[in-house]
């Protein structure tokens, strides 16, 4: 995890410029540098490190002796780098894994160096001998990257929002400032004035496709066939292999915990692979909610199977709201669920990075929205709109789960590891034939429970422990989180300001208190940045007028039997 910020073309002194790279220092903790390009005094990388791999080399923007011309800012880890190095006889100058982006664009070009790279990244290349930028963000979005590029070529490029929307620029401030698509890479021409001119913007991956890096994996080609059997083998096989991959760290491994499926899978998996490569220390749980509530009592039955260090952090009402601006300033969104749940990431990452030395932290993103395991997935009218919905949601973690787990995480200085969302791992369960995928005998998410059940990674009232979201299982069952929300919100907002939120917030109008609040301190950080949210988070299929679980009539009937 690191913050990353180039400016290109810039009108104004970069010493005030540079002012905006503070703004994501956050992200990177551990150092910091402001490197101007030679030959272009308008254009200069900014860098805050989170060092994970090669504490000694591992500086940026990334340079070596064999490509003098190559410049490289990149936020992500890159699990293949070892094995391309292999397969294309690359000689590393370094130990950091990024330094890969450098020979693969060398030796192909970028579009074969962003379909090559199985991790989760944002980078910014710079080839001054041929005067090129390139800008690339991975399949699911894991890493964020901003843009801004004005029509005189003006570019700037964060890992976060903030860190562009109050540069300045000769013809105005720069207001469109918006995500970089995951997924895809841009070029575009250097000219000599230090300004830009974007050429083309590429997809090169789609969730649906098996990622060309497949050729160089560890895990060779698998049995193929839809056999039950094979299937759950196969699924075995590459879930443990994307968290194999993904222990790749000098810093201290950790976990979050709520207690339901993912979380469990992921830390299970986990500490038995740790145990194999001999980490000689013990793995460290984390789990947050208040007294008794559903996730604490299922996390401890968890952490008590597996054998972690187990860590509670019991979230109390008042802290809660009290973190709930910080928690807005750091997405950068005011969608509601997005909202909800990351209060209760948001402090327990604050917990972890004050009280351990854990810095790289396992989670369970990306399993809901792959194995469709939303409760309104039983709603769905048919196998195959499960699977085109279970797609749509895919493509769109970057706006909600996947913002939320990284900025979340991210203010506090740690690194955000997702194996649910590793490219193979999500092709090949996307590959399955759609009426294998949705719920079976009212259980969402069945195909995956079923793979593990002879496993004795998880105890079985865990592995088929019902769906629960987030935000909801941190609370009491009495009593939802959501509840205790509004139940503030509804002193904070007035009804009159309610009835009016149409003529002042047009787009995506607030619908209840709750929305307007969250709006109204959106507002004030980001005035006029509502179209960052394209829509806010529903579920589909069932006329919810609440995004929360506890409000659909099949979470209510499970839990009243």
């Amino acid at each position: 995890m690191c913050g990353i910020w180039a400016l290109f073309g810039s009108d104004e002194c970069l010493s005030v410029q540079c002012l905006s790279a503070m703004k994501i220092a956050h992200r990177g903790p551990d150092a910091f540098r402001f490197e101007n390009v030679n030959g272009f005094t308008n254009c200069c990388f900014g860098f805050h490190r989170l060092a994970v791999v090669d504490q000694l080399y591992g500086m940026q923007p990334i340079r070596v002796k064999k490509f003098p011309y190559l410049w490289l800012c990149y936020n992500g880890e890159i699990y293949n780098f070892k094995q391309l190095q292999k397969q294309f006889g690359f000689d590393y100058q370094t130990l950091v894994d990024g330094e890969v982006i450098l020979h693969l664009y060398n030796r192909g070009g970028i579009e074969q160096t962003a379909s090559m790279l199985d991790g989760v990244f944002a980078f910014i290349l710079l080839d001054t001998a041929n005067r090129k930028v390139f800008l690339a963000r991975d399949t699911y979005g894991v890493r964020p990257l901003f843009k801004v590029l004005t029509d005189d070529g003006f570019l700037g490029v964060c890992s976060e929002a903030k860190g562009l929307i109050n540069l300045k620029h000769s013809t105005s401030l720069c207001s469109k400032v918006e995500p970089f698509l995951p997924g895809h890479y841009e070029a575009l021409d250097l000219k000599p004035s230090g300004k830009v001119a974007s050429v083309e913007l590429v997809k090169f991956h789609s969730c649906k496709d098996e990622p060309l890096h497949v050729a160089c994996d560890t895990v060779e080609a698998l049995p193929s066939g839809f056999d039950l059997e094979t299937v759950k083998s196969n699924i075995r096989i590459l879930f443990e292999n994307a968290v194999r991959k993904r222990l790749m760290a000098h810093r201290r491994i950790g976990c979050l915990l709520s207690g339901g499926l993912d979380s469990s899978l992921v830390a299970a998996v986990l500490l038995k692979l740790m145990k194999e490569i001999n980490i000689n220390y013990p793995l460290q749980t984390f789990a947050i909610g208040m007294e008794n509530s559903p996730d604490l009592l299922a996390a401890r039955k968890v952490a008590a199977h597996i054998g972690s260090e187990h860590h509670e952090v019991i979230l109390n009402t008042e802290e809660g709201i009290q973190a709930i601006e910080e928690v807005i300033f750091s997405l950068e969104t005011y969608d509601i669920t997005t909202i909800r749940a990351s209060i209760g990431m948001y402090l327990v990452s604050k917990y972890i990075r004050k009280k351990t030395d854990s810095v790289v932290i396992f989670s369970g993103e990306g399993s809901d929205e792959l194995t469709q395991g939303y409760i309104y997935f039983h709603k769905a009218p048919s196998p195959e709109e499960a699977a085109e919905e279970s797609e749509r949601l895919l493509k769109e973690l970057y706006l909600f789960d996947v913002l939320r787990a990284d900025r979340t995480t991210a203010a506090h200085g740690l690194e955000l590891r997702v194996p649910f969302l590793d490219h193979r791992f999500t092709s090949y369960y996307l590959s399955l034939p759609a009426d294998l995928r949705i719920p079976k005998n009212g259980i969402e998410k069945y195909l995956l429970r079923l793979s593990f059940e002879d496993s004795n990674l998880l105890p079985k009232e865990i592995l088929w422990r019902p769906k629960e979201a987030f935000s909801d299982g941190i609370a009491s069952v009495k009593k939802s989180w959501f509840s205790i929300l509004q139940d503030y919100i509804d002193q904070q907002v007035d009804d009159l300001l309610l009835e009016k939120a149409a003529e002042k917030y047009p787009f995506n109008p607030p619908k209840t208190k709750e929305s307007y609040y969250y709006r109204q301190i959106f507002e004030k950080h980001y005035s006029g940045r509502s179209s960052w949210l394209p829509h806010y988070w529903m579920p589909r299929w069932v006329k919810a007028t609440d995004p929360s679980a506890r409000t659909l009539k099949h979470y209510k009937s499970a839990t009243q039997e």
